[in-house]
């Protein structure tokens, strides 16, 4: 397994010293279709060996100028001594339209599956408004309220959870250039028929551009449950340093 991740990882940097010189001349018209890759991993070995990885791909199609179909895939997979401790699996579709230059609509799916968060499988169904506060393109503030219906099984004893929530949600981008940027993000998720049930989700970047198509990002992502399944912990800590591809 390691060395077909250390291959892939092998192949991503060739990639990215070639694609130059075979890039073909970019042209006014703008893109309707991007594809942004990332990849961590780390290995540690000695008195311990520690292994994780971390595989995100963001795929965004723009058939009309009001128009954002959006497609990400996310897995997780941590181990201690050859012992799991973390795997997650996430997948979502969304779909944004713009009312105006600030005001949008979105609805989206999830998929998600966190065994050591005793969650066999997640569906969620969203929907709702966003606002553009600041729309840059300097400084950029998103603003989102909405709600959402999700669906539970789980892999402990525990009876399957489905319930009506709300959702708020704010991210604020810095673009030091166009392609160096800071972001902060932070969502509460809510539960109307249990108000401990609830969720909130932060995840801190810094992104710097090496070329066109290759970046290196710093993150930390805190995903705290206040009422976690069976022996769960509250709160996973997630500290990355991330290669970023831009495929398209």
């Amino acid at each position: 397994m390691i060395h077909k991740i250390k291959n892939v990882f092998a192949a991503v940097l060739m990639l990215a010293v070639l694609y130059p010189c075979f890039a073909i001349a970019e042209t006014s018209e703008p893109k309707r279709i991007t594809d942004e890759a990332q990849l961590s991993y780390v290995d540690t070995q000695g008195n311990s060996r520690l292994s994780s990885l971390l595989l995100v791909n963001t795929l965004k199609y723009t058939p009309l100028d009001y128009l954002i179909a959006t497609w990400n895939v996310e897995v997780l997979k941590t181990s201690q001594d050859g012992v799991g401790t973390a795997e997650r699996y996430t997948t979502f579709l969304r779909l944004d339209y713009l009312i105006s230059s600030r005001l949008y609509s979105f609805a989206d799916v999830l998929w998600l599956q966190d065994e050591f968060a005793n969650i066999d499988d997640r569906y969620y169904l969203g929907a709702g408004l966003g606002y553009k506060i600041l729309a840059g393109p300097t400084h950029i503030l998103n603003t989102e309220a909405g709600v959402n219906y999700t669906m539970d099984t789980y892999t402990t004893p525990d009876p399957d959870n489905n319930y009506l929530g709300g959702r708020i949600f704010g991210k604020y981008t810095y673009n030091f250039t166009a392609k160096n940027k800071f972001e902060q993000a932070v969502e509460y998720l809510h539960d109307f028929d249990n108000s401990e049930n609830y969720n909130v989700n932060s995840d801190t970047s810094l992104t710097a551009s090496i070329n066109s198509m290759l970046s290196l990002k710093t993150s930390y992502k805190v995903k705290y449950d206040n009422e976690p399944v069976g022996d769960a912990v509250y709160a996973d800590r997630i500290l990355a340093l991330t290669l970023v591809v831009n495929l398209l």
